[in-house]
């Protein structure tokens, strides 16, 4: 499971936490779903600049 996976598996727990009123639960699942979703993004973002950079095309064969 990627970052990605994790962000939504923690989103997700978030959100039934909240629906069932844990606050503390749905808090600290939410933070760390945005502190993933922002790593991920950030290694995107890195990546695709260095592909820019190096030449890469991302073909699917």
């Amino acid at each position: 499971m990627g970052l990605l996976g994790w962000a939504i598996t923690f989103l997700i727990v978030a959100l039934v936490a909240a629906v069932f009123g844990f606050g503390g639960i749905a808090t600290a699942a939410a933070g760390i779903a945005e502190i993933l979703f922002y790593i991920f993004l950030a290694i995107f973002v890195i990546l695709l600049v260095a592909a820019l950079f190096t030449g890469h095309r991302l073909s699917r064969h």
